[in-house]
């Protein structure tokens, strides 16, 4: 089978079982909430979650929202997402576009990507301890029109853009290097009604903000 024919499978089947395997447990476990558990500080939790695997993402960070372990996915799995109630998975299709893709159910630790806002800085753990920096830059919100379908296509509940299952994969998945939370939304007692979309880039080092600035001075 062509590559290109694996991932567009993977792609349609990824929505489907985000919000299908969420239906299977008959009480969900809810994840802590900040009332419950203060988050440790950034070097804390680093020290925490680091084996000393460099290439290895370990864990992902945002203050006073979320201190998460990631997990990764089954080889060959790339629509398996974790019932753990206090991490997120890795979407390793992702990955072989150079992005990084979190995914968590909503009733889980999918809960907390509804609490970034614009601007909200993102700190990725790799295992050897090393930090990467994003800052989040866009909120996506989609309704599915079948949200139970493989082939569900997808409207966006600002702009009224409408995309297919492979178009939307390719705005939030692909493009330059970034992080892209995704879980679903809820609504009128249907879990699998949408999908939440929150993306992160890379925070510029001040040359590179410096070097942005004279490029827009002289244009």
């Amino acid at each position: 089978m062509a590559p290109k024919t694996n991932a567009r499978r993977f792609i349609l089947s990824l929505g489907l079982i985000l919000l299908v395997v969420a239906t299977l447990l008959p009480h969900p476990v809810s994840a802590r909430t900040l009332n419950e558990a203060s988050l440790p500080d950034l070097n804390a939790f680093a020290l925490a979650v680091q084996n000393g695997e460099a290439n290895t993402l370990r864990g992902v960070y945002a203050e006073n929202i979320f201190a998460l372990p990631v997990l990764q996915q089954p080889t060959y799995n790339a629509a398996f997402v974790s019932r753990d109630p206090n991490s997120v998975t890795q979407f390793s299709l992702a990955s072989q576009f150079g992005n990084v893709g979190l995914l968590a159910h909503n009733d889980l630790s999918g809960q907390y990507f509804f609490q970034l806002y614009q601007g909200e800085r993102i700190q990725l753990v790799y295992g050897d301890g090393r930090i990467e920096y994003f800052r989040v830059t866009g909120i996506y919100r989609y309704q599915a029109e079948s949200p139970f379908s493989t082939k569900s296509n997808f409207t966006d509940l600002d702009t009224r853009e409408y995309l297919t299952a492979y178009d939307l994969f390719a705005k939030v998945y692909k493009g330059p290097r970034h992080i892209t939370f995704q879980t679903c939304i809820a609504n009128n007692g249907n879990s699998s009604w949408g999908r939440l979309f929150v993306i992160a880039e890379p925070e510029k080092s001040l040359p590179q903000l410096a070097a942005q600035i004279q490029e827009q001075i002289q244009t």
